[in-house]
């Protein structure tokens, strides 16, 4: 199974960095972030990549050039200010059957079997990935005169799930593709046409939307010295 990687665009949340790099090149303990999401598919037994790229994309090809990690890849320039959908359009020459779609910037340790599986066992187009929806500000409960009741730094917005990405995706989709944004265009006519599935998951999730959430993450590694996002296989929980 294909995994297609969205890497091309722009990422100008994590200016000035991505003036030169694009966004999931940017570095975790001196790894790009792209590779880490790349590694935690190989270690699942995914090992032929797409990687849709466009901004800065001479970068993502100068790092995988003459480099064994392992698996297949392919750069494909999908434009330098394509959409998402577009990107992942112009990938479809590379897949002729049931593939992955995922960002390339968030990691997850979420189980790709068991989506593989959600997904075959429904029968639609696309599933998506859903994680629970954190708010990003701290939250006060305040009585009627303004007294402070209670604070919730960053809490659990309880019923709200989020795209995490790490899709899969139907080759029909694109018979008949309309729109340039997968989010905004794609995936709502999927929805009314009861083609689209989200698999939950409610493990680790983390998107690198701000250079702010690497230096956060380095933090994190270095205090409790693993990587949160490496999904723990059946045979190394039961050793």
């Amino acid at each position: 199974m294909k995994t297609v990687i969205l890497c091309g665009g722009q990422g100008v949340r994590a200016f000035p960095f991505t003036t030169y790099l694009p966004k999931p090149m940017l570095p975790i303990r001196g790894t790009p972030v792209l590779m880490h999401v790349m590694r935690n598919f190989i270690e699942q037994g995914y090992t032929d990549f797409v990687l849709a790229a466009g901004y800065r994309r001479g970068v993502v090809s100068d790092y995988f050039e003459g480099k064994d990690i392992g698996a297949n890849v392919a750069v494909v320039d999908t434009g330098e200010n394509a959409d998402t959908g577009r990107r992942i359009y112009n990938c479809r020459d590379h897949v002729k059957s049931t593939f992955v779609v995922t960002y390339g910037d968030g990691l997850s340790d979420v189980p790709m079997e068991k989506v593989v599986e959600f997904h075959r066992n429904h029968g639609g187009k696309l599933t998506i990935t859903a994680v629970p929806m954190y708010s990003q500000y701290g939250v006060l409960h305040l009585s009627d005169d303004g007294q402070i009741e209670r604070f919730d730094e960053k809490p659990l917005m309880k019923g709200m799930w989020i795209n995490a990405g790490f899709m899969i995706a139907e080759p029909t989709l694109f018979d008949d593709w309309q729109g340039e944004n997968f989010e905004r265009d794609v995936i709502p006519r999927l929805i009314s046409e009861g083609e689209a599935y989200s698999y939950r998951h409610t493990g680790f999730f983390k998107s690198f939307d701000f250079y702010k959430d690497v230096v956060e993450m380095e933090e994190i590694i270095e205090k409790e010295g693993e990587l949160p996002w490496r999904v723990v296989r059946a045979e190394e929980s039961a050793a």
